[in-house]
């Protein structure tokens, strides 16, 4: 391999781990949690991880980051356990960025029933 290809190569390979690790990591959301409560608009289940849209009662759409699938499946939350509609209620972290509608969940509750993405986390 060419100096220049090995270095192109070694900068994608960098410049996607850092992307990887921004964006799965919990380095671009606040420390403090906050509750979301909405209803959800939006469910999907395909990896990365899965993510929720949530329709807050003040009419912002929020994007909810739920943990990676095999945690989600952990915390009992599937593709079947919600539907477009039902209530609920998000503890997590919100982005760094204000303007952006977008956070992490460490809880999910839907029919009264608690699904922890990162009980660990879970800040009451």
């Amino acid at each position: 391999m060419q100096p220049l290809s090995r270095l192109a190569a070694a900068t994608a390979l960098l410049l996607g781990t850092v992307t990887a690790q921004a964006h799965h990591g919990w380095s671009w959301a606040e420390g403090e949690q906050m509750t979301l409560q909405g209803q959800i608009a939006r469910i999907s289940m395909a990896p990365p991880h899965p993510v929720l849209t949530v329709q807050a009662a003040d009419g912002g759409r929020w994007q909810v980051d739920l943990g990676n699938p095999s945690q989600t499946e952990r915390s009992g939350f599937t593709g079947n356990t919600a539907q477009v509609g039902d209530a609920i209620t998000v503890r997590g972290n919100r982005s760094k960025d204000a303007q952006a509608l977008h956070m992490k969940a460490v809880r999910i509750t839907v029919g009264g029933k608690n699904y922890d993405m990162y009980p660990e986390r879970i800040q009451d």
